[in-house]
């Protein structure tokens, strides 16, 4: 046992950083765990700092003046994720040929949609499934449109339905 100058591993383990069996666990936990942290939305386009700023109140306004959506956070300020409804139509390997044989990449179709009438459709291709699905659950929000209500069959109730084929 030398104490002059040895062993760093010993001399680490006792100041508290090294070991989380001897009471070493001070570090922070690797990989994302631990609870999660609510990222903050900074609004890149003017139409965002609108919608932040709460100049502009309601979806309506912005497909009123067609302005197009560029950023998904606008459509969750909107419509909270509890209204917001999403499916996944389709997930389907999409194969390229190359010199050393087959890249395999995954398309995936979204729909998205709350009943009130909004929907979206999104398609998206990437290496993974679920960066694949996530994506394209994205461009689903930006696609979000109105669709008018009406009435197809009987006329009970409020508007339900698509009027129109």
């Amino acid at each position: 046992n030398n104490r002059s100058g040895g062993d760093n591993r010993r001399d680490n383990r006792r100041q508290g950083g090294g070991n989380r069996r001897q009471g070493g666990g001070n570090r922070r936990k690797g990989r994302g765990r631990g609870r999660p942290r609510e990222k903050q939305w900074i609004p890149v386009t003017k139409l965002g700092r609108l919608v932040r700023e709460k100049k502009i109140t309601s979806l309506e306004q912005i497909y009123q003046h067609s302005i197009p959506i560029k950023e998904f956070q606008i459509v969750d300020f909107f419509i909270p994720k509890e209204q917001l409804k999403d499916e996944v139509l389709k997930v389907s390997p999409v194969p390229k040929a190359t010199r050393a044989g087959q890249r395999t990449r995954f398309k995936a179709i979204v729909a998205i949609g709350d009943t009130k009438g909004h929907c979206g459709l999104g398609i998206k291709c990437s290496k993974e499934v679920a960066i694949a699905i996530r994506g394209a659950l994205v461009l689903a929000k930006l696609s979000l449109i109105p669709v008018r209500m009406g009435y197809w069959g009987s006329n009970l109730g409020k508007p339900h339905t698509i009027p129109f084929k």
